[in-house]
C-alpha cells in the first residue's frame, strides 16, 4: 500500500491509498473554495448522560446529485470533484459537511473505489483488503489527535439507509468521548468479569454462539453469526477469533482472510430477498475499544474489548422495512419480527448460490 497526502482548495486533508508502489498523486484541487466553515457543538444530554452533536451547517450538503455531478467520482476534464486525480484506489478524505469538527472530532469520507456504478459487495479481494488496510490507517492517525476518544468506521448502504450520495463510500466518525453503545458493553463487561472473578464477556458470548445454531460463516481466524438477542430482522455480527480490541490489533493472517469472509456476508445480504430485488440496504458498523481513559468502567482495560463488526438491514421482508417506532424510538426496547435463528438459517441457505 503506498499513501500520499495532500490538501483540498479550501484546506482540508485527502488521502490516497494505492495498490502500486509507483503511484504519483500530484493532481491539484482545481475549485475555487472558501475555507470549510463548520457549525459543530457537542451537547450533553443531562437526563440520558449522553452526547448529541448539533450541526446546522449540514443542511446545505449535497443531496442525491445525478451520477454525472458525483462529488466521489474522480476529476475528469472541466468536471471537477473531490477528488482531485481522475484515478484512484481508495481515497479517505475530510468530510466537507462534518457532523464533528475541531475540538468536537473529525469525521472523513472513504471512498471504496473510483467505479460509480458497483458496491463493496462487487470488489476483489485486493481492492477490500485496500480499503481495510486504509480504515486500520486512519484508525491510529485518528488516535492521535488530542480531541479523540474513540474511532468509528461505517458504511452506511442504500436510499432506505439516508444515504445522500449513491457512490460507494463509507465514512469514519472520531468522536470526543466514549460513545453511549461503547458505554453500555464496557458496563456489561466490567459486572460480568467481577460476577465470574475474571472472565471476559465477549470470549464468553462468542463460545456461546459457536456450540449454537445461529452460526452464519467460519474461518480459521473469523466467526460469523447472528446474535442470540438480534435487534435488527438480520442482522450479522463478525468477529476474529482472537480477541483484539481495534483494528490495529489484527494480525496479518486474519487481515488476509478478512476480504473473502467479509465480502461473501455482503453477497449473501444481497440474496437474502431473493432474485429481482433491490440491492439490500444495510449499515456495517465497525465497533473499536476507546483510546481514551476507561476509569469509569471499574476493573475494564481497553485489551478487555473486542473488536468486532455489525451488519444489519431494516428490510424485514421483500418490499417491507423495519421502522423505529414507539418502543424503540421512544424506550429503545427493540421488536425482531424475525427470529434469529431463522434469519441465520436464511443466511446460510444463500450461500453461493
Amino acid at each position: 500500500m503506498k499513501k500520499t497526502s495532500t490538501r483540498l482548495a479550501d484546506g482540508r486533508e485527502l488521502i490516497y491509498y494505492d495498490l502500486a508502489d509507483d503511484t504519483v498523486r500530484d493532481a491539484v484541487d482545481r475549485r475555487p473554495l472558501d475555507a470549510t466553515v463548520t457549525t459543530s457543538e457537542i451537547r450533553r444530554d443531562p437526563l440520558l448522560g449522553d452526547c448529541v452533536a448539533v450541526a446546522s451547517h449540514r443542511q446545505g450538503r449535497t443531496y442525491h446529485p445525478p451520477a454525472d455531478e458525483c462529488p466521489l467520482c474522480p476529476s475528469e476534464g472541466e468536471r471537477l470533484s473531490e477528488i482531485p486525480d481522475s484515478s484512484y484506489d481508495v481515497v479517505v478524505f475530510e468530510n466537507r459537511f462534518p457532523s464533528l469538527a475541531g475540538d468536537s472530532g473529525r469525521c472523513e469520507v472513504v471512498c471504496f473505489t473510483s467505479d460509480h456504478d458497483t458496491s463493496f459487495a462487487r470488489l476483489d479481494e485486493r481492492q477490500a483488503r485496500l480499503v481495510l488496510d486504509a480504515w486500520t490507517d486512519r484508525t491510529a492517525e485518528l488516535s492521535h489527535l488530542p480531541s479523540v476518544e474513540q474511532v468509528f468506521c461505517f458504511e452506511n448502504r442504500g436510499a432506505e439507509i439516508g444515504v445522500t450520495l449513491q457512490h460507494p463510500h463509507g465514512q469514519i466518525y472520531a468522536y470526543p468521548f466514549t460513545t453511549p453503545r461503547t458505554a453500555l458493553m464496557l458496563r456489561q463487561v466490567a459486572a460480568h468479569k467481577e460476577a465470574t472473578g475474571g472472565e471476559n464477556l465477549f470470549d464468553a458470548v462468542l463460545e456461546r454462539e459457536l456450540a449454537d445454531e445461529r452460526i452464519v460463516l467460519e474461518s480459521e481466524h473469523w466467526v460469523a453469526f447472528v446474535p442470540y438477542a438480534a435487534h435488527w430482522p438480520y442482522e450479522v455480527h463478525l468477529y476474529p477469533r482472537r480477541r483484539v480490541p481495534d483494528l490495529l490489533g489484527l494480525d496479518e493472517a486474519a487481515r488476509t482472510e478478512f476480504p473473502q469472509v467479509y465480502l461473501e456476508l455482503l453477497r449473501r445480504f444481497d440474496r437474502i430477498f431473493g432474485e429481482g430485488e433491490p440491492p439490500t440496504p444495510y449499515i456495517a458498523a465497525w465497533h473499536q475499544a476507546p483510546f481514551g481513559a476507561l476509569e469509569e468502567f471499574d476493573g475494564v482495560t481497553r485489551d478487555d474489548f473486542a473488536l468486532h463488526l455489525e451488519l444489519f438491514t431494516i428490510r424485514r421482508t421483500s418490499g417491507k422495512l423495519k421502522f423505529l417506532a414507539g418502543s424503540e424510538s421512544g424506550m429503545n426496547v427493540f421488536i425482531n419480527d424475525v427470529p434469529p435463528e431463522r434469519a441465520a438459517g436464511r443466511l446460510r441457505e444463500v450461500a453461493g448460490s
